[in-house]
């Protein structure tokens, strides 16, 4: 019987790396919307998004089914309360991904981002997919030591994003209101999904050893 609780408690990690493959890619087709002014792929993201609340819901009902079934043990609650914590993560960073793909879709056929932050939000998107990515590896292999490396690639994000207000607040800016309200938007939608893969790595840190990392290093999502 503990055997297959078991069984049940891994089949929702290996779910729960499935689907931080598909909030990879979300993140990583809303980017391309974003900078290439993608209308097909900005509508794909937003609609598969769907797709990706499902699955929250699925894997939250299951998590709720073991807690329910029997008292699990010291660290298979753990890991019940960890995935439901780290499935709400990867749910927010559906969303996000969507908001950052009807912006796009907003400004279509325009570019939303203006050229003078071309660079910037490049850089984001490569550290967010990074940080995703990384994300998945320590889910998958309980690595603790890369786990505590998201919150390093973390500070890197809030840089960009210091940035990102420097450019626009400063005198030149010519693109208007309209652009600079979709750059302090879509700057804020990039360093939660960072924020989002942090906290995971926190909950990945707490699984592993029982106690969960603290100070500014880690943000609360």
């Amino acid at each position: 019987m503990r055997e297959s609780y078991r069984e049940e408690l891994n089949d929702v990690v290996t779910q729960l790396v499935s689907m931080n493959s598909m909030v990879r890619t979300a993140v990583h087709d809303a980017t391309a919307s974003l900078l290439k002014a993608d209308l097909r792929t900005a509508e794909r993201v937003i609609a598969d998004d769907a797709r990706l609340d499902a699955m929250y819901e699925k894997i939250e009902r299951q998590c709720f089914q073991l807690l329910a079934r029997q008292a699990p043990v010291a660290g298979e609650l753990r890991t019940i309360v960890a995935a439901l914590r780290m499935v709400f993560e990867l749910a927010r960073m559906g969303d996000l991904a969507a908001h950052v793909a009807k912006i796009a879709r907003l400004r279509y056929p325009e570019h939303a981002v203006p050229e003078s932050l071309e660079a910037n939000f490049n850089r984001m998107s490569e550290l967010a997919d990074e940080m995703i990515a990384a994300a998945g590896r320590v889910l998958d292999e309980r690595d603790v030591e890369e786990a505590e490396k998201l919150a390093e690639h973390d500070e890197e994000m809030d840089e960009l994003r210091r940035e990102q207000f420097r450019v626009l607040l400063a005198d030149d800016w010519s693109h208007g209101v309209e652009k600079a309200v979709d750059a302090a938007l879509l700057g804020r939608y990039y360093e939660r999904i960072a924020d989002h893969a942090v906290a995971m790595a926190a909950r990945i840190i707490y699984v592993i050893t029982g106690e969960a990392p603290e100070g500014e290093d880690w943000p609360i999502a």
